[in-house]
């Protein structure tokens, strides 16, 4: 076995053929000659000491070494392809990337402010964001997916350092026209006897109204859940239920369906958002910087 014999353009044209299920369309794929691809996989065989595909009327499947041999190359051939984008990055002037994994409150109230100040400032770095539940964000980070999360407290982050980033109000909306729609402020026990719009179970808000409910000793009478404010709002105008949102989040939304926001006088529905990483000491500068400027954003009322 000479594992050095391997060489990309092999593999890539190996993983084309696994996926086209012919030799001959891999090929095509590849932009070889069909001899010289069948050349190739030959020249792979030899160099692993084991068959990797077997060939029928039908096509081409994969032995067991085969199939060893395409989760590597898999992960070999997206490896290049990062080490591809990020030189690209540096010769146009990109000195690095920071993966930043937020939830949604944090993303439609503050972080485009927030990015677009730290741009200004530092062109150099890019920036890659994503819109995940906080569950799924704590999780990216452990596994190193992700650089800096953003998500809200009471989600299990063991593990993670955390710091404080925004605080955000949650209320509840109603359609102008319900019998709760007058109030000024309420606690949330005395609108828990009507149906409620909400996220779906796995995002922070929904299991922490969930929680709320539960500590009560009632059930959360869920009529309908949905992937957005957005949607929440439009299922609320359309005469659903009520939901609990983020005030700031949905300000324009509550404005243009003609709904109401009622603030909640229960010290839950303060929420902090909290920016959690692995290791500040050992982040790469380029993240640690992002991290130090949202860590910095201001609160308001400061």
């Amino acid at each position: 076995m000479n594992l050095h014999r391997l060489d990309l353009v092999s593999l890539s044209l190996f993983m084309h053929v696994v996926r086209s299920g012919s030799i001959s369309k891999g090929a095509q794929l590849a932009n070889l000659a069909v001899g010289a691809a069948s050349k190739r996989i030959s020249d792979l065989e030899a160099a692993v000491g084991a068959g990797l595909l077997e060939r029928h009327s039908r096509g081409i499947t994969m032995t067991a070494a085969g199939e060893a041999l395409a989760r590597h190359a898999l992960r070999i051939l997206g490896d290049v392809n990062l080490l591809a984008a990020e030189l690209r990055d540096h010769a146009n002037g990109i000195v690095g990337v920071a993966r930043l994994w937020a939830n949604t409150s944090a993303i439609t109230q503050f972080l485009p402010a927030d990015i677009a100040a730290f741009a200004r400032a530092t062109p150099a770095i890019r920036i890659e964001l994503a819109e995940l539940n906080s569950g799924e964000i704590v999780l990216g980070v452990l596994e190193g997916r992700a650089d800096i999360g953003i998500f809200a407290d009471r989600t299990p982050a063991l593990g993670l350092q955390l710091m404080p980033y925004r605080e955000d109000r949650l209320v509840l909306v109603a359609p102008s026209g319900h019998a709760l729609a007058r109030r000024r402020s309420l606690r949330f026990e005395e609108a828990a006897e009507f149906d409620f719009v909400s996220l779906s179970q796995g995002t922070s808000l929904a299991q922490r109204l969930q929680a709320e409910t539960e500590a009560m000793g009632q059930r959360l009478k869920l009529r309908i859940q949905v992937r957005s404010f957005d949607a929440m709002c439009q299922m609320v105008a359309a005469g659903l239920g009520v939901a609990v949102l983020p005030a700031d989040a949905v300000r324009a939304l509550v404005r243009s369906l003609n709904l109401r926001q009622i603030p909640l006088q229960d010290a839950w529905a303060r929420r902090q958002l909290l920016i959690g990483v692995r290791d500040l000491e050992t982040l790469p500068r380029h993240a640690r910087m992002l991290v130090e400027h949202l860590a910095a954003a201001p609160q308001p009322g400061r």
